[in-house]
């Protein structure tokens, strides 16, 4: 039972032995380290670990105190790869207090998840108040434009230029509205088993034969994932969308767009009540490499009507946070110039998976 607990822990979890050395890692540590527990084993951990922290002493002052100590906002890094902002807890072991437990929380997976509540609870609120809004301003809209036409039927010249111009822009903001109705009403997801390497070449062949013909785009799947269980049409439809904006934000300068799938265990979805976690293992990524996101919306990218574009609804990222939110997954977006990065998180289809899937929420 020990065993299957220490195997299950969601963060990379090391024992250090009175030297410093390795003693043992769990799976999310070797994950961290890119390096199997044989590997570690008997290694000193400043081999491996890179910290911008002077921890040796905070090492020693454990075993002394055999107490507890917190590291929070750190730099943690290995030679396979760059260091990450991370909250340390170092402990000494119960049973022998010269071999220490640690703990290496990276900040960016608690940021990200604290960003996806956020947006998916004030998502919830702003597509309710925009529908209500859009059903009423609808009806005087279509008043005002009959309103307009037959004033125009007795003018001339420019007043006529004048009345014409509010029934043009009484269709438009209708238009618009009708959007936002549309947002709000997007069917609950007809679940089932999908392979979402199909789903990402349609969207991709369907990109490169309309608005991502000038773009190249490139592919590293990882055969070996499993499926997952979704509504292909509207994953078809979140990818597309994605590959759209990657499109559009370069403009017609040609650029480069990667798609990439892979696996990883760390990530998972807190249940209705806290209980348990569900996990969100399978990984898409589309990276482009275009001018990046406004730095003033990168933070509310996914919130409705915030838009990076001129003339933009802001609705088009809103409605991919809602569908893989409906998915029991979530999708996050790192953005600089030179470097766009969406990433969505989807669960493993287990066998028999249909119908609906359970509210969930993200901690």
């Amino acid at each position: 039972m020990t065993d299957r607990v220490w195997q299950t822990l969601p963060i990379p979890a090391i024992i250090l032995d009175a030297n410093d050395r390795f003693a043992e890692v769990n799976s999310a540590a070797e994950m961290f380290l890119n390096l199997s527990s044989r590997a570690t084993l008997n290694h000193p951990v400043w081999d491996v670990l890179m910290v911008d922290a002077p921890l040796e002493q905070g090492l020693e002052r454990v075993r002394e105190s055999e107490s507890p100590l917190f590291i929070n906002d750190v730099d943690v890094g290995t030679g396979e790869r760059a260091p990450v902002p991370c909250n340390l807890q170092i402990a000494p072991m119960q049973d022998d207090s010269t071999q220490l437990l640690m703990l290496i929380a990276p900040r960016e997976i608690a940021g990200r998840l604290g960003r996806s509540i956020s947006v998916q609870s004030t998502a919830r609120s702003a597509i309710g108040m925009a529908e209500m809004l859009a059903h009423e301003i609808k009806n005087p809209l279509a008043g005002i434009a009959g309103a307009a036409q037959l004033l125009s039927m007795s003018l001339s010249g420019d007043d006529l230029e004048l009345t014409d111009l509010i029934v043009g822009e009484t269709r438009r903001v209708v238009k618009l509205l009708e959007q936002v109705e549309q947002f709000g009403n997007v069917r609950p997801p007809n679940l089932s088993p999908v392979n979402i390497h199909d789903i990402l070449e349609r969207a991709r062949k369907s990109a490169q034969l309309g608005f991502g013909a000038h773009m190249t785009m490139t592919e590293s799947y990882d055969p070996s994932l499993p499926q997952t269980v979704g509504d292909a049409d509207q994953l078809l439809q979140v990818f597309l969308n994605l590959l759209k904006n990657a499109a559009e934000a370069a403009g017609d300068t040609p650029g480069t767009i990667h798609l990439r799938t892979f696996y990883d265990t760390s990530l998972r979805i807190r249940r209705p009540g806290g209980h348990g976690g569900a996990p969100v293992p399978l990984q898409v990524e589309i990276t482009d490499n275009g001018p990046g996101l406004p730095p003033d919306i990168a933070e509310a990218a996914f919130e409705p009507f915030v838009s990076g574009r001129e003339n933009g609804t802001g609705l088009g990222l809103a409605l991919v946070s809602k569908i893989i939110g409906e998915h029991g997954g979530w999708v996050t977006v790192k953005s600089v110039p030179g470097r766009t990065v969406f990433r969505i998180s989807l669960p493993v289809a287990r066998s028999g998976a249909t119908g609906s899937p359970q509210k969930s929420k993200e901690a």
